[in-house]
């Protein structure tokens, strides 16, 4: 008997695993990004937070935690670097004391532009030999298997939002 897709074995072969192939491509991603990153003091692990606050700045920590897909008590150790670092400034909720927002410096404002080719650059560096319909077709079955992973955990901060 062969082995097929459906056979444990198979999966044994790291060469086989979804989840072992997501996780390599998912560090080279992250050193690529961060090669075009850190000369301009940003980790890649900052970088998540300063993507989702470009796109809305002010969020609470508690939906920073969910648009990154992060943990509270990381997102807190994360926004105190990006503190230190003169990126973001906390501040406590005046309509209700238990939230506190977070907002961009004008540093961090100026670096958008810099930055936001180095992600474009790193994605056309990875999808190189693909077409777009693949490229799309990828984009699609990678939402797909973190919803169906999500619904399967009942994970609330994981969304099939790529933004996220």
């Amino acid at each position: 008997m062969s082995e097929g897709r459906d056979d444990a074995r198979f999966y044994a072969d790291s060469n086989n695993s979804l989840g072992f192939l997501t996780r390599i491509a998912f560090r080279s991603f992250s050193r690529a990004l961060e090669l075009r990153t850190q000369p301009h003091g940003v980790s890649s692990g900052q970088w998540r937070f300063l993507r989702v606050l470009w796109q809305e700045d002010g969020l609470t920590q508690r939906e920073l935690s969910r648009r990154v897909g992060m943990r509270e008590p990381t997102t807190v150790i994360a926004l105190k670097s990006l503190e230190k670092s003169g990126f973001v400034r906390r501040e406590q909720s005046t309509e209700d004391r238990r939230r506190v927002h977070v907002y961009l410096t004008p540093v961090a404002k100026r670096l958008e532009k810099k930055l936001l080719p180095a992600v474009a650059e790193v994605n056309e560096i990875a999808t190189a030999g693909l077409t777009p319909k693949e490229v799309d077709q990828l984009r699609r079955l990678l939402i797909k298997i973190g919803m169906n992973l999500a619904a399967e955990s009942q994970d609330p901060k994981v969304s099939g939002d790529p933004s996220a």
